[in-house]
């Protein structure tokens, strides 16, 4: 099984994306599964998104069925199932690319910017457990923001929590598991941040 090459299929994404933000998109691909994937799959990059209705990963990469391993969950953290998820793609399938996917207004990051701004807010033991993933990555900028005399705009710096949520779950993935860092190590595979801007529909990768 020969796969593309991880550089090849990031500028796939970025052309199909630019098709989605001009509307020249198509979702031709997703109306009838092909008869060939029900033998294989062969998804030539792994996603881990949120889970956020309106991110729907396939549309905004105006790619087809069985082109992309997507992993949702909200806040796009990095918990074991999640690791072993895309270990299973990468191992399975030989897919190169990975993208941590976040979003602007993204509600999981918000609530844990509203917890750490009052400490006493509520949260279910669930969905505390996933606010608790995302606070390490927004802990310092929210002691900064904080450290002086002015006011926080809350839009900023939400949207500074975000970019910092994804690239700390693209450094556990690098790190925090000895399977996708041997593979990185090896140059077979690539793990890389990007942020979807609800608004527009543009995906900015991350260097």
């Amino acid at each position: 099984m020969t796969n593309l090459d991880a550089n090849i299929v990031l500028e796939m994404l970025q052309v199909g994306n630019e098709r989605y933000v001009a509307n020249l998109a198509s979702t031709e691909p997703l109306r009838i599964p092909p008869p060939t994937l029900v033998a294989e799959q062969k998804p030539n990059a792994i996603i881990l998104g949120c889970s956020d209705a309106r991110v729907p990963v396939e549309l905004i990469f105006d790619q087809g069925l069985g082109d992309l391993f997507v992993i949702r969950v909200a806040g796009n953290v990095v918990a074991p199932s999640q690791i072993g998820s895309i270990e299973f793609a990468a191992e399975k399938f030989g897919t190169q690319l990975v993208v941590v996917l976040g979003h602007s207004h993204c509600g999981a990051v918000t609530a844990c910017v509203e917890a750490l701004a009052n400490p006493d807010q509520y949260y279910s033991p669930n969905l505390q457990s996933i606010v608790d993933r995302i606070r390490p990555s927004v802990y310092n900028l929210h002691e900064i923001a904080t450290a002086g005399d002015g006011e926080i705009d809350m839009d900023e710096f939400i949207d500074r929590a975000v970019r910092a949520n994804v690239r700390m779950s693209v450094s556990q993935l690098k790190h925090g598991s000895r399977i996708l860092e041997d593979m990185v190590n090896a140059g077979r595979l690539t793990i890389i941040g990007a942020e979807y801007d609800v608004a527009t529909g543009r995906v900015n990768f991350f260097n």
